[in-house]
């Protein structure tokens, strides 16, 4: 199931030192505010029983959120990347990214064919990599291509921008009702 490409444009999301301290739960904090890689955390909360569901990966327009937060012109194409992340094949968090074309040039070129391996294992493993500044926003679990687990819930997400080798892409990610830290 692919998101609709109006789901999450009028979400929100806002840097986090816009959140009062008191809006974010204690038990999502963590989560949220984390600048490591999630991708390892949850390898470790699930055991290493961790999996990538690919939902779809292909070339697409990015919202006009998506292209002002990566400083492009929402007419661009990119890839657009959406996958769920499972812990003991749970969806646990949905997450989307969106890789400009100019990002996918020279050796980022191999960013194209990702297919179930985890982009964070490959961001966070990258000498070049920088990110920008975490935004969160709540999100109804109604957007969200989910189980169903989510539909009638407001759920926490994240976002921000990578840069490899100056080159930026944007990965959101939605931790879903499935997922109790």
């Amino acid at each position: 199931m692919t998101l609709p490409a109006t789901a999450l444009t009028n979400i929100p999301w806002r840097p986090v030192k816009q959140w009062p301290q008191q809006a974010i739960p204690a038990v999502w904090r963590h989560w949220l505010l984390d600048r490591g890689s999630l991708t390892q955390r949850l390898i470790e909360a699930s055991n290493n029983h961790f999996a990538v569901a690919v939902i779809r990966q292909e070339l697409g327009l990015p919202r006009l959120d998506e292209a002002r937060a990566l400083g492009i012109t929402g007419k661009r194409q990119a890839l657009v990347r959406e996958v769920f992340l499972l812990g003991h094949n749970q969806s646990w968090v949905f997450a989307r990214s969106i890789i400009p074309l100019s990002t996918l040039s020279g050796r980022l070129r191999s960013l194209r064919h990702l297919d179930n391996r985890p982009l964070g294992a490959l961001l966070f493993s990258d000498p070049t990599m920088t990110r920008g500044p975490l935004e969160i926003a709540r999100i109804p679990g109604s957007l969200i291509p989910a189980d169903g687990k989510s539909a009638d819930q407001l759920l926490w997400g994240r976002r921000s921008v990578f840069y490899l080798d100056r080159k930026p892409l944007l990965v959101s990610e939605i931790f879903l009702a499935g997922f109790t830290p």
